[in-house]
């Protein structure tokens, strides 16, 4: 499989979409934020517009490892360990973490995806996909995820709009 180049997320069609030389690779659905789009601290918002991937983390790690503070507890999702920890915010068996591109929008002061720490990751696949639930992230199926992670390499461009995508919707994937 070709490594890809850029990601577009569409936050109207919980969709993302994967390019290689500006050919569409892939198509998943996601989950963006709850509180809907924005770049500020604190809002809970998924940022918007023009980033690239910063950071790969969780490489050889199992499906569904539980990552807290981008390192793997050494537990494994489960929907018994789910029960011991309501309302913890999964993130799972892998991270692309983001850095903005756009001075006073997405990047530095206090609208810096980075120091945010917004990531694609993975999520328990109970939770629904098509809906936005996420605290800022883009949330993928784990196995999603393990597919999408080793073809996404470090400065890779992501987009994030609030756009809908109907052409790549139904286009075929090459």
């Amino acid at each position: 499989m070709a490594l890809l180049d850029h990601l577009h997320v569409s936050i109207a069609d919980q969709q993302l979409y994967g390019f290689c030389q500006g050919r569409l690779r892939c198509r998943l659905p996601v989950s963006t934020a709850l509180n809907g789009a924005g770049e500020r601290n604190g809002s809970g918002c998924t940022p918007r517009g023009r980033h690239v991937v910063r950071a790969r983390i969780g490489d050889g790690l199992p499906a569904g490892a539980v990552l807290r503070g981008r390192r793997w507890t050494g537990e494994t999702w489960t929907p018994a360990l789910h029960e011991q920890h309501p309302g913890r915010d999964w993130i799972l068996s892998r991270i692309l973490w983001l850095s903005g591109c756009e001075p006073g929008f997405n990047r530095l002061g206090t609208v810096d995806t980075f120091r945010r720490y917004i990531y694609l990751h993975g999520t328990p696949d109970s939770e629904p996909m098509g809906v936005p639930l996420s605290h800022g992230c883009i949330r993928l199926r784990n196995a999603d995820l393990l597919e999408l992670f080793p073809r996404v390499p470090v400065g890779c461009t992501v987009q994030i709009g609030e756009d809908s995508c109907p052409d790549w919707a139904s286009a075929p994937l090459e």
